[in-house]
């Protein structure tokens, strides 16, 4: 019997109390379990899990309110969360779809609440399994904090070690501005993490077994605090903080320090839980990928079963193996993971070797192209990531070519051949594709320039010039003598000279437009390591 809670709106509700959602209309208790989140977009039509909760950014026209909740009940959605204030006029339609319309607060943010309902509402991908920890789900870190809230009588957060809000109890409103924005940013605000730093409670905490008060900081704005840290063995885990009036009695510390070891062993679950999910995850995506007899259960595993898929292939520009790569690549990995689960809720990504692969249940490429592009724009240009993004793969068996096509698309990216784009198809990078390809073959003859081309390299190491330069440049312009003249910094009567010596040297006849073809494939396939000086 799995023990863990269902996912259900009055879960969601009870976790998150009335820092985030408040019901507006209809009747949270109508579904036992939530099918996922997905973010509504009026420009793309949706393919919705049953009983999800949809997140109706930026809707504010009644009309069209209406029209989706009438649309969101025919697809037995589970509730409609808009920006408060709500609009009136909406409780005739939200209790003929029979769908729940609940409130976001002012102040907190669609990514705030995405980030904080997904970490409730985490699908296992394998069994979650009967274990409990302390009576409560193994893992359920909620439901521990508002045990232990109850046992103090004061609301908590449990935090890991960088100071992010891993779960909370109900009742936040009972304290003060800064747990508010802590909650509603999972990350202790900067400035308080430097107060604690500066007054050495960080120290202090990790280095006692017990409970530690903390006066307020800011007189007057914080109220005091007592934490605790988690520890397994001698590592620090993270720990638990709590906001109070004043100091615990003697039960509640009590109560309070027994609490932290609980929470060590529910962290260390969750810990071995999500390295499972993920090597799980990450078997499933590769099998779906490499198209053999496979697919089809690992598609089924993965809810991705029997609908058109396009491969996202994301990487680095950077290669390498050193710790800080492997890292990068894993963090946009579960980047990845997170952005297309909010986009397209049965999504799929995991890394396999040096690439993150997503999977998106689309029907067109030019939707994947939007939600690759949207995904690189919220990096940020910290990492230099580029995607490539194979054709719709109709059945299992068109998933492996999809993904060498993507792969393909992703090597034009990463070799920068690509005019600066940092997402594209196959068929915009197909020629550079191509080029790549011919080089690799090239490489493997171990081939070498042959007639003009290698008589003009020839001349040019022998006496010190610059004739390959010039033939490259005038063939990348064109036969532009100007614009050629240009790009290597000299006069264009240098260059008409440079031209006609080439010419006389190299035996090539720059009017005979095969002999152009020979010259500029050899320059770009054979030596395309003699850059043009």
């Amino acid at each position: 019997m799995n023990l863990r809670p269902r996912a259900s709106l009055r879960r969601v509700l009870d976790d998150l109390g009335a820092t985030l959602l408040a019901v507006v209309h209809g009747d949270v208790d109508r579904v036992a379990e939530l099918g996922g989140i997905v973010v509504h977009d009026p420009l793309e039509e949706q393919e919705l899990p049953r009983h999800a909760l949809v997140l109706g950014v930026g809707l504010r026209d009644v009309g069209e309110i209406v029209l989706l909740l009438d649309s969101l009940g025919r697809h037995g959605a589970a509730g409609l969360v808009l920006r408060a204030p709500v609009p009136s006029g909406l409780a005739e339609a939200a209790t003929r779809s029979g769908v729940a319309v609940l409130a976001l607060t002012p102040g907190a943010t669609w990514a705030q609440l995405s980030a904080l309902l997904r970490s409730l509402l985490a699908e296992d991908l394998g069994d979650a399994g009967a274990e409990t920890l302390g009576g409560m789900p193994s893992g359920d870190l909620f439901a521990l904090a508002n045990a232990i809230a109850a046992l103090i009588d004061a609301p908590v957060t449990i935090e890991d070690r960088s100071s992010r809000v891993l779960a909370f109890s109900g009742r936040q409103d009972e304290s003060d501005p800064s747990r508010v924005e802590t909650i509603l940013g999972r990350q202790v605000p900067e400035r308080y993490t430097r107060l604690l730093v500066e007054r050495g409670v960080f120290r202090e905490l990790y280095r006692s077994d017990r409970p530690v008060y903390i006066p307020p900081l800011i007189e007057g704005l914080i109220l005091p605090r007592v934490a605790v840290a988690v520890r397994a063995g001698d590592e620090v885990l993270g720990s638990i903080w709590a906001s109070v009036g004043g100091p615990l009695s003697a039960d509640r510390t009590q109560a309070f320090s027994d609490a932290s070891r609980l929470a060590a062993l529910h962290m260390l679950a969750l810990r071995a839980g999500a390295d499972v999910a993920r090597r799980l995850r990450t078997d499933l995506v590769s099998t779906a990928l490499e198209g053999g007899p496979g697919t089809r259960e690992a598609l089924d595993r993965l809810g991705l079963g029997e609908q058109p898929l396009v491969v996202l292939a994301l990487g680095l520009e950077r290669a390498g193996d050193d710790a800080a790569l492997v890292s990068e690549r894993q963090r946009l990995a579960d980047g990845l993971a997170m952005h297309l689960s909010a986009v397209h809720p049965r999504s799929a990504a995991a890394l396999v070797g040096h690439v993150a692969y997503g999977l998106v249940p689309v029907r067109d490429t030019e939707a994947a192209v939007r939600v690759a592009t949207d995904f690189l724009d919220r990096v940020g240009d910290r990492v230099h990531a580029v995607i490539g993004i194979g054709p719709v793969a109709e059945g299992t068996s068109d998933l492996a070519s999809a993904r060498a096509s993507a792969d393909r698309a992703l090597r034009v990216l990463r070799a920068g051949t690509n005019g600066g784009r940092s997402v594209a198809r196959l068929e915009d990078v197909h020629v550079e594709a191509l080029v790549l390809e011919l080089r690799d073959l090239v490489a493997a003859r171990g081939d070498r320039p042959t007639g003009p081309v290698a008589r003009l390299f020839a001349y040019d190491e022998e006496h010190n010039t610059n004739l390959v330069a010039t033939l490259r440049a005038w063939l990348d312009c064109f036969g532009d003598v100007i614009a050629a003249a240009a790009t290597l910094y000299v006069h264009p009567n240098t260059f008409r000279y440079r031209l006609r010596r080439l010419s006389e040297v190299g035996g090539i006849d720059l009017t005979d437009p095969e002999a152009r073809f020979a010259a500029m494939l050899q320059l770009r396939v054979v030596s395309p390591a003699k850059l043009a000086t």
